[in-house]
């Protein structure tokens, strides 16, 4: 593992099965999220962790581990796999932590096309379950 604390962090709140409340104690206040499929950042901690929580219901789970990761300073680019209906998904996170070790940026990115669609999916059912 890294020894950046914000990564070790993001990884053991991954590896705990998504806490919502260890993550909302990541976010910064003024987090951005960049979706693969909302054209919008999103910003705020109340809206990134809407969107990263339902992220991590959705990705994680038995079959989502990263790859890889390459880490510089205050920013980090973990790529992972997963599956979802039998769709192999392949993605990156993108994190830029602040000096408090807080998440101040996170952009995903995924492929291939059908994975997207497929993300898109769940998300929008995920997200849709939080708001009622």
């Amino acid at each position: 593992m890294s020894a950046h604390p914000g990564l070790a962090a993001w990884h053991a709140y991954m590896a705990a099965g998504g806490d919502p409340q260890a993550l909302r104690d990541l976010l910064a206040d003024d987090a951005v999220f960049h979706s693969p499929v909302v054209h919008t950042p999103q910003q705020g901690r109340d809206k990134v962790f809407a969107y990263l929580h339902a992220a991590s219901q959705v990705l994680g789970g038995d079959h989502f581990r990263y790859l890889r990761e390459i880490v510089d300073g205050n920013q980090a680019v973990l790529e992972f796999q997963t599956e979802l209906d039998g769709i192999q998904i392949n993605g990156v996170d993108i994190i830029r932590w602040n000096d408090a070790g807080q998440i101040e940026d996170f952009k995903v990115m995924v492929r291939p096309l059908k994975a997207i669609n497929k993300v898109w999916e769940k998300m929008a059912a995920m997200l849709a379950a939080q708001a009622d």
